[in-house]
């Protein structure tokens, strides 16, 4: 089947169209005004506090604005998006708006086969596995690209490790749409390549330790059943390691990790890493939502909100940090806030959303932080302060 002719979709007068429509969709004259401002905001009884660094980044706002112009450009066509083009679902539910249908991140056969060579497969900013890439291309679809620019640099990564007989050991969710499209490109060119993906610090030392002091493949296997690649050998694969991540973990933890499996090969290497590989591949847009929120975590705050979907693994990384200090609570928007007494939130431990009762606390004055993950749009925010404003009987100053 003859590849699709390439199509240029982002022309000016597309996008100035997009900028219109996504602006509509998403902006708020109160967030810009008050990020200009310093981040605070003080209403009577209340003062709002924004982290430095929230909501959209630019890879979250270029896969947007390339689904939007996908719409106009392709008006005519079917267009599918594989999975969600973000982890947010007021955007999502925007984008199914427009008209663009949804295929399964991972589709059956029976989704593959209702595709045509004219449609048009949008893939979101986590990047498609290899395999489901291949089968979509097979069909003769157009496709548009939104994976972020930082993924792929993990892939270069992972692609480089598996030329070299490197095995990546991936530090991310299993089931997360990018670490699975990591582990894809791990196996290499020629699907001889390696991976490991561990979640957290525990997995990490059950890897170090089987490293440095042996122990029965068997029940290595079955501890990282439906992690790792096919024909994984731990005693032959762990030998040469390289440490990768999905962008979005917290930093902290990939570092304490690399630094585990570095020492772990210095052990059994007689002090040598010559073994070990490392690259930082957190996401530098991450990485600041994480420092803002830091820092913003030092001012004198009654309360944390985190706004964003409740499956962003950016955002509930940020949930990790602020609850390490004070009240916080993970909403997806403004409508989780049912009352002054009454919140929906998601329990990062419990995977559900739980309410709490009288999590406005009742004083004079009253200072609530407030941050978001790069998936939350800025509209979503400002809805956020109005409702704590109307709570609280507290008025803006113009």
């Amino acid at each position: 089947m003859s590849t699709p002719t390439r199509v240029n979709i982002r022309t000016p007068e597309v996008m100035a169209q997009v900028q219109a429509q996504v602006e509509s969709h998403y902006r708020s004259e109160l967030v810009e005004k008050l990020r200009a401002q310093g981040g605070v905001l003080q209403a009577g009884n209340t003062t709002i506090r924004l982290a430095k660094e929230f909501g959209f980044c630019y890879g979250v706002e270029r896969a947007i604005d390339l689904a939007y112009a996908a719409g106009k450009v392709f008006k005519d066509r079917r267009i599918f998006l594989l999975g969600e083009i973000i982890h947010n679902p007021d955007v999502n539910a925007q984008i199914e708006a427009l008209g663009i249908h949804s295929l399964a991140a991972h589709p059956s056969d029976a989704d593959l086969d209702n595709l045509q060579a004219e449609d048009v497969v949008i893939v979101p900013a986590f990047g498609a596995e290899v395999a489901v890439i291949n089968a979509v291309k097979a069909h003769g679809c157009q496709i548009i690209d939104t994976t972020c620019g930082d993924v792929m640099s993990v892939w270069k990564r992972v692609r480089q490790n598996a030329t070299e007989r490197v095995t990546s050991i991936i530090h991310g969710k299993a089931s997360h749409e990018e670490t699975r499209a990591t582990a894809s490109r791990a196996l290499g060119q020629d699907g001889l390549g390696h991976y490991l993906i561990v979640f957290n610090l525990e997995d990490a030392q059950a890897v170090s330790d089987f490293m440095v002091h042996g122990g029965d493949p068997s029940k290595f296997l079955a501890r990282f059943h439906g992690t790792t690649s096919p024909g994984f050998d731990p005693l032959a694969h762990l030998e040469r390691v390289g440490v990768a991540n999905q962008t979005t973990m917290l930093r902290s933890e990939t570092e304490a990790i690399q630094t585990l499996l570095r020492e772990a090969v210095a052990k059994r290497d007689g002090g040598s890493t010559a073994n070990f590989r490392y690259f930082d591949t957190i996401c530098g847009a991450t990485q600041d939502r994480q420092d803002a929120l830091f820092q913003l975590l030092n001012e004198s705050l009654d309360l944390l909100l985190v706004v964003g979907g409740y499956n962003s693994s950016n955002t509930t990384h940020l949930v990790e940090i602020g609850e390490q200090k004070l009240p916080t609570y993970f909403i997806r928007n403004a409508d989780c806030i049912d009352s002054a007494d009454s919140i929906r939130h998601f329990d990062i431990h419990a995977k559900k959303e739980i309410t709490s009762r009288e999590w406005l606390p009742v004083r004079a004055h009253l200072t609530v932080g407030i941050t978001a993950g790069a998936s939350c749009p800025n509209n979503l925010i400002e809805e956020t302060i109005q409702k704590i404003l109307l709570l609280r009987d507290a008025r803006m100053e113009d």
